[in-house]
């Protein structure tokens, strides 16, 4: 039977991590179709048509999906559910908030987070912070999953000619109603989309210094920034920064950790970096377990350093 990939997209344009549920959902073994739920997302529709091996596009287009809230979205995929056997959402907030309640309907267990598959019915999956990897087979008549982003290459965005076909949107949901969004502007890359991440630990001592020290090698390196959880907890940076498992699972090409010890949970949110570059002043800091190049030195000075270099 086909799989249904839940899109995450702006309405106008696909969320990275959609590209790489399409190709876990690739490797299921059956035809790839995408939902696209949106309010006047034909672009987006468009977009995921776009992909290399779908082979249908679902545009559900109302106003219950104006603000992409979990219940609508839900609903819409369990009216669509009788024709597939694996529904497959991106493990982000978005994708975590709405497959449960799919799950929960059909009475299935859900498979989060899954990192590889090894059959339509087994997969593999993080457990205890990414210290192992439990592989985990389901007799469920039908399979709800979570894709870990990092653990999929991206699909091509472009080469694909899926038709598109448009679906009946559900109603407004009775149960929540929308009041406000608090948006985050930056004009630096987004933290799970970036291909550079500059993350700074509780040794920086200060919001000030992320501004004096991490920040300028950001600029140089055009990278987003990111944060260990005990530099967020001292308010150093903001929540939005947290790399880790309790914040956000990151793997860009580069991944430079500046005067993070390397805690479990923050190693369980980059690990998969391709390049890991490591900046601590003590020899003994588990970051240096995963880094390819580590430096043993005073990040106060390498990092300037580095950046007259760059």
């Amino acid at each position: 039977m086909s799989a249904l990939v839940i899109a995450e997209h702006d309405h106008g344009s696909l969320k990275a991590a959609t590209l790489n549920t399409v190709t876990a959902a690739a490797q299921l073994g059956g035809a790839v179709h995408i939902l696209v739920a949106g309010l006047d997302a034909r672009a987006a529709a468009e977009a995921a048509a776009r992909i290399p091996g779908v082979a249908q596009v679902l545009l559900a287009d109302g106003p219950a999906h104006a603000q992409a809230l979990a219940e609508p979205l839900a609903e819409q995929v369990l009216a669509l559910a009788g024709a597939y056997r694996h529904l497959v959402f991106p493990a982000t907030a978005s994708g975590k908030n709405a497959a449960p309640r799919v799950a929960a309907k059909l009475d299935v267990a859900q498979i989060s987070d899954i990192s590889r598959v090894l059959g339509p019915d087994s997969f593999e999956r993080p457990i205890y912070a990414g210290n192992a990897i439990a592989t985990v087979q389901c007799a469920d008549a039908k399979l709800v999953l979570t894709v870990r982003a990092t653990g999929f290459d991206a699909a091509p965005a472009e080469g694909g000619s899926a038709p598109i076909e448009t679906v009946a949107a559900v109603a407004p949901s009775t149960r929540s109603r929308f009041l406000g969004r608090e948006l985050t502007k930056s004009d630096r890359p987004e933290l799970t989309a970036a291909k550079i991440i500059v993350s700074g630990g509780r040794a920086l001592g200060s919001s000030e210094k992320f501004d004096q020290v991490l920040m300028p090698l950001a600029d140089k390196l055009h990278a987003a920034l990111g944060a260990s959880r005990a530099a967020v907890d001292a308010g150093y940076a903001p929540n939005d920064w947290q790399v880790g498992q309790t914040g956000k699972i990151v793997a860009p090409s580069l991944y430079i950790a500046c005067g993070i010890s390397g805690a479990i949970q923050h190693l369980a949110g980059m690990k998969d970096s391709k390049v890991i570059v490591a900046i601590n002043k003590d020899a003994e800091a588990p970051i240096f377990s995963v880094a390819d190049y580590g430096l043993e030195a005073d990040l106060f000075e390498a990092v300037p350093e580095l950046i007259g270099k760059l």
